[in-house]
């Protein structure tokens, strides 16, 4: 398989990282956790925010569950952050929905993991491929990103 952009990234990092390809064609989250036998807590999505400071924000968090968008806001300092359109986001990230990694967009924007992350040794989220996904360890991948954890998800 050819390696991706993020992969390459962990590589020159010396960041150990794990491959799971699966059917490009699964969309659901929950499916793609258990193509990689992984739980769905233990298998994270990417989320592209606009804040109403018109900034870019990043969120990462289990495939199961719903980003706050008011809890979201609150842990990077703004009044709120929206979803982009999904047409938006590969001019932005330079990756397509579906393939969107925390590792390698066109720029480095405000990140925030699920603080849940931290309950594993190790997480799976996009390779920045559709059928790709990377299992690292959490807290290497918030430290390389400078990203944070926080509780950003609905309950």
């Amino acid at each position: 398989m050819e390696k991706t952009n993020a992969m390459r990234i962990l590589d020159k990092q010396g960041i150990n990282y794990k491959v799971w390809q699966y059917d490009n064609t699964l969309t659901d989250g929950k499916l793609v956790a258990q193509a990689c036998g992984r739980d769905g807590q233990q298998v994270f999505k990417t989320l592209v925010t606009v804040g109403n400071d018109l900034n870019h924000y990043v969120f990462v968090i289990p495939v199961e569950e719903t980003l706050s968008l008011k809890k979201a806001a609150k842990s990077v300092g703004v009044k709120s952050v929206a979803m982009i359109k999904q047409k938006e986001l590969f001019p932005l990230t330079g990756y397509i929905h579906g393939g969107c990694s925390p590792i390698g967009m066109k720029k480095q924007f405000v990140t925030v993991f699920n603080d849940t992350a931290m309950l594993f040794d190790t997480i799976c989220f996009s390779g920045g491929r559709v059928g790709v996904q990377l299992e690292a360890d959490p807290g290497q991948i918030v430290e390389f990103v400078g990203a944070k954890f926080d509780d950003i998800i609905e309950y």
